[in-house]
């Protein structure tokens, strides 16, 4: 990955003919992929989120809404201008923070919460903070962050044969078969594979899926200082620390190496936009994005952009059929799911390690934040990747100066 590196400049125009022969077969199944891992993995939550807040079925479909079309105009454009896989996604550590805090609190406040953060985002973007603090993260300790962020994906394509192994291991060998035979169109093969023995197993169940577009609803903001304090700021704190300081280290150890302030700006300005709509807070993403940022997408990263323009427009459709579209996610089988997921990420993840563990000054902080971001564990309401990236920098600020001395 490392020898992939894309330094940061201005990107060119897009010509048209340029853009259509970048597009392949494999940007729009990784895109396809990055986002049904998005929707699968915690759909769920943002339907509790909502529920919480004392949201009718009307406004709970308005959060679908905003957030895919957030996420939609955001990561097709992000991708466009700066000709690389920028993915955005919802902050899920965030909808599950709010799922247990927002009982009791108004849904008016709420959205003034959902406001005041983005706000504070937009100013992290704005001024360059984020990105100053970005420059202090090693290439390696990013890299093991991305590889422990990948890890349980690439281990649960394994667990559940234990229990239903006739899905996930056709899937494996569809995936093998495919490097031997059509590198480039492996996912894809995979994904054809795993719908087609789902089918005629009969484990997919399309009958009593809505079929009409989502009407978003304003819902109008109200400020209540105890609420900005209990909400708003841990809502930003939770979104930053977990979401899109490990989306931006998952770009940088794939290669990428964008300015990350703009990113910051525009995926709080989208809030911003939104909010008013159920668009809690929009990110970068780590997990979904990584899809798009390997082989697999696309063999020259220059051309994986289109992954992240593909994943757009899969969003933006989301967002239009919100209901629908949560309704097919929800009729296929988690096993397929599963096997997909971890089959998707198998050459990320690789790249991850490979890049992690290559310089010997860094094996040792590397291998506390692999291991510590992959084990899970949240402190303080703050998931394993923020805890990860503190540990392997302490680490290797201690053992460097050992070396040192």
């Amino acid at each position: 990955m490392a020898a992939n590196n894309l330094e940061e400049q201005a990107s060119p125009p897009i010509r048209q003919a340029s853009f259509w022969k970048d597009t392949t077969l494999s940007t729009i199944t990784a895109g396809f992929v990055a986002v049904t891992i998005g929707y699968t993995s915690s759909a769920a939550i943002i339907f509790q989120a909502a529920a919480a807040s004392g949201a009718s079925a009307a406004q709970i479909s308005s959060w679908l809404w905003a957030l895919g079309i957030g996420m939609g105009v955001t990561s097709f454009g992000l991708s466009l201008r700066y000709r690389m896989p920028l993915l955005t996604a919802w902050s899920t550590p965030g909808a599950a923070f709010l799922a247990t805090s927002l009982p009791g609190i108004p849904l008016e406040e709420a959205i003034g919460a959902f406001l005041f953060s983005a706000f504070l985002i937009t100013l992290c973007g704005i001024t360059g903070l984020f990105e100053r603090l970005m420059r202090y993260i090693p290439s390696a300790i990013a890299a093991a962050m991305l590889a422990g962020i990948l890890l349980r994906f690439g281990l649960e394509l394994f667990e559940v044969m234990e229990s239903q192994w006739l899905v996930p291991l056709v899937m494996l060998a569809a995936w093998v078969a495919g490097r031997r035979l059509w590198p480039t169109l492996a996912v894809p093969g995979v994904l054809l594979t795993g719908l087609g023995l789902a089918l005629f197993q009969g484990q997919i169940n399309l009958q009593g899926i809505p079929l009409a577009p989502t009407t978003p609803v304003l819902m109008a903001p109200a400020f209540s200082l105890s609420t900005l304090i209990g909400i708003g700021i841990p809502l930003f704190v939770i979104t930053m620390a977990t979401q899109n300081l490990p989306g931006v280290a998952v770009l940088r150890a794939a290669g990428y190496q964008p300015n990350s302030s703009p990113l910051i700006g525009w995926t709080g300005g989208a809030t911003l936009l939104l909010a008013p709509f159920g668009g809690f807070a929009l990110n970068m993403a780590a997990i979904s994005a990584a899809v798009c940022m390997g082989a697999d997408a696309h063999a020259d990263p220059r051309r994986r952009y289109t992954a992240g323009m593909a994943a757009g427009i899969f969003y933006i459709i989301m967002g239009i059929f919100g209901a629908t579209v949560t309704g097919v996610f929800n009729a296929l089988p988690g096993t397929l799911v599963i096997s997909l997921a971890g089959i998707a990420l198998f050459s990320t993840l690789a790249g991850g390690l490979a890049s992690a563990f290559t310089e010997s000054q860094h094996r040792d902080a590397a291998i506390v934040t692999f291991l510590l971001t992959g084990s899970g564990i949240t402190l303080l309401g703050i998931g394993g990747p923020f805890w990860g990236l503190v540990a392997g920098l302490m680490t290797l600020k201690l053992t460097a100066s050992k070396q040192g001395a």
